[in-house]
């Protein structure tokens, strides 16, 4: 948060009221959206039989835990990791 005030050159607060006001969110709730949907893009596209797996995908767009990635991906995609890779 501190990096991305003192690049818009204003406080961490005044950062946080401009998403509400333009985005209904959090920076931290948009940024999880923004990799969350990078992620499944990326699952969409890979081929499991060539060795591509959940865990990388979700390494790649920086979530470190599965269980975290996988419950976060159900709750926005309604379908687990797992099955947008497999299909």
């Amino acid at each position: 948060m501190a990096d991305i005030a003192a690049a818009a050159g204003t406080t961490g607060r005044a950062v946080q009221t401009a998403f509400r006001r333009h985005r209904d969110t959090t920076p931290m709730a948009y940024l999880r959206q923004v990799r969350l949907d990078g992620a499944h893009r990326d699952l969409r596209a890979a081929d499991p039989t060539t060795g591509a797996t959940v865990t990388a995908i979700a390494a790649r767009w920086g979530f470190r835990g599965t269980a975290r990635f996988t419950s976060l991906y159900r709750q926005r995609y309604g379908t687990s990791p797992q099955h947008t890779l497999g299909s």
